[in-house]
């Protein structure tokens, strides 16, 4: 009995919906000063409601000043730890941007 709760877990999560991938950047940011990074989100709230995207992630990671980026896909859980230097990015099903935050 103790091996029917794993293989009901897997049937149930081929029903789960595919989630879409999230647009991924690599390109780095460059350190504004020997402080150290700190992002400001302020600086990129333009982009709520445009479509979810690599490039655009490279452009407010540029303009807030962030170091690292954490895509936020709907209904999905995220960390509560504090980085000063990340920008978070919420989106929804259809790849629209619902959130810009530090954190």
């Amino acid at each position: 009995m103790k091996y029917v709760v794993p293989f009901i877990a897997l049937g149930l999560a081929g029903c789960a919906a595919p989630a879409q991938e999230a647009p991924y950047t690599t390109t780095p940011v460059a350190e504004k000063d020997a402080g150290g990074f700190e992002c400001n989100a302020e600086a990129a709230q333009y982009a709520v409601g445009e479509k979810a995207s690599a490039e655009l992630a490279t452009q407010l990671m540029q303009k807030t000043g962030s170091q690292t980026l954490r895509w936020m896909p709907p209904r999905t859980a995220a960390t509560m730890d504090f980085r000063a230097d990340r920008l978070n990015i919420a989106y929804d099903d259809a790849m629209i941007i619902t959130r810009i935050s530090c954190g």
